[in-house]
């Protein structure tokens, strides 16, 4: 039985496969193979190629039409006739693949096929550190598997034309693979719970104090403004999912103290089984009194990944928890829209922050502020703000608590 232990990743070579569809035009599909090359970068693999198609909708058969995938493994072949070239060790999918279609891919191409889904689960379980995250990725890797436990018993099928004496060790091995994921789930599950119960009480044991919470998607800075609001080193790297774990630091502002959670990035087309797996996880999110929503606005997609996160929170059930909107890394912004119709690029230093907040996006949220975490800059303004609602929250919660009081005495 295959077994996901993940100690280090090594460096291959990868084509990444995509579709145009009447639903995904050619933009957003090159935008989301921009986003799947930095997943595979991140897991450790060198993209040297992209395939796109043009299609109503993906092939049950084999994703991609005979003709693409044939053109697929004649690069393949074409490449590894090469001598300077590194051999080709993985086709990546940007969509999640069924059992039949792994199963079809693998056996034309002959090499090692992922989809997004398993690439995404790859870099979590090389990033998850603490029990509770390992337990988590470890659920997700295995609810991923069990639709696709054939795939990995091919030698084992059942022989094709009749039943009668052919019933063998291939579905007795299934089963069998099947029954033992099962327990296995079962377990972690129990120990899940049992984590769950733990952190459950160090929660109420924090005290009466406001709980703040950095939301947004994936490699936006969160961590990074973590650290210069706490002090602390919380892991930052320029890496998708460099932050897994969620951590919980005590901030104190002009002797006002609360207590601030950076959590695991979102992202799009994010398997289902990882969010429902990380769910105890994002309880953080959930317990909180005020979400931060860092954006990167340097990116050029960075309104659909509103979108995404504003969705993933809205399934969380904290669509309407009180938030604020800090669009991060203002230092690389290279344009201002005028208009609807004009995206005309303007110098880096023609940009300052009062020009920034004077654009449609100053006005997505009653509450937003330009920063860049890693240039410091705005940072005083953004603790400044922060005191002020952090206080709010704290007499409404707390209208009997004596705290504020005393400090301001």
């Amino acid at each position: 039985m295959k077994e996901f232990v993940i100690s280090q990743a090594k460096t291959e070579t990868a084509i990444l496969v995509g579709l145009i569809t009447k639903t995904q035009d050619e933009d957003k599909t090159n935008e989301y193979l921009d986003e799947l090359e930095f997943l595979a970068d991140t897991a450790g693999a060198v993209t040297v190629k992209r395939f796109t198609q043009r299609v109503d909708g993906p092939s049950s058969v084999s994703y991609v039409g005979k003709g693409k995938l044939d053109e697929i493994k004649a690069f393949i072949e074409a490449n590894d006739e090469i001598e300077e070239n590194e051999p080709i060790g993985m086709v990546i999918f940007d969509d999640e693949l069924s059992a039949k279609q792994l199963k079809n891919i693998e056996a034309e191409l002959k090499v090692k096929i992922l989809d997004r889904t398993s690439l995404i689960l790859d870099i979590f379980a090389m990033r998850a550190q603490t029990a509770e995250a390992k337990t988590q990725v470890e659920i997700a890797q295995y609810r991923y598997m069990l639709p696709r436990l054939q795939r990995l018993w091919t030698h084992l099928e059942r022989q094709r034309g009749g039943s009668v004496g052919l019933r063998g060790p291939g579905e007795t091995q299934l089963e069998m693979d099947r029954r033992i994921i099962l327990q296995r789930l079962s377990l972690l599950k129990q120990r899940l719970v049992e984590i769950e119960k733990q952190k459950t009480t160090q929660r109420k044991n924090r005290g009466r104090l406001i709980r703040v919470a950095l939301v947004g998607y994936t490699n936006v800075g969160k961590s990074t403004i973590m650290n210069l609001l706490s002090k602390s080193q919380v892991f930052a790297e320029n890496k998708l999912f460099a932050t897994l774990d969620t951590t919980v630091r005590k901030v104190v502002i002009d002797n006002l103290p609360f207590l601030l959670a950076d959590t695991v990035g979102f992202i799009r087309k994010l398997p289902t089984d990882l969010v429902d797996s990380f769910k105890s996880t994002l309880d953080e999110v959930r317990e909180a009194d005020l979400l931060l929503h860092v954006v990167d606005i340097s990116h050029p997609d960075f309104e659909d990944q509103i979108k995404v996160v504003e969705s993933t929170l809205s399934n969380l059930g904290c669509g309407d928890m009180p938030s604020m909107i800090i669009f991060n890394k203002v230092d690389a912004y290279s344009w201002i829209p005028k208009d609807e119709d004009d995206l005309t690029p303007m110098k880096k230093e023609n940009i300052s922050l009062e020009d920034l907040e004077k654009t449609w996006m100053a006005k997505l949220n009653d509450n937003c502020m330009f920063i860049s975490a890693t240039q410091k800059q705005n940072i005083e303004e953004l603790r400044s703000v922060l005191y002020k609602k952090v206080r709010e929250l704290h007499v409404q919660k707390y209208p009997y608590n004596d705290f504020l009081y005393e400090m301001e005495e």
